[in-house]
């Protein structure tokens, strides 16, 4: 089973979402991702080593290590702030 951690960034960023349809959004991400770490589309250049999924106009950033068995959750941000 992978573990999984939440960076402090993304629980501060998800505790301030009021709105219930993109709460459940990330939910519903976090357990795909959960699932079947490599959902995420590879980052490059800055970002290497991390993995994005789109969730409606949002992105959602983490990071997976298939030799550690862990995903690590980073940052939920709308696509206009890349």
């Amino acid at each position: 089973m992978v573990r999984v951690i939440f960076d402090k960034k993304f629980q501060h960023i998800i505790s301030k979402i009021k709105d219930s349809s993109v709460q459940n959004s990330i939910k519903n991400k976090v357990a795909k991702i959960i699932e079947n770490p490599e959902i995420g589309k590879p980052m490059r250049h800055t970002r290497r080593g991390t993995r994005e999924v789109y969730a409606g106009s949002f992105r959602l950033s983490y990071r997976y290590s298939k030799e550690e068995d862990l995903v690590e959750f980073l940052e939920f941000y709308h696509k206009d702030e890349q």
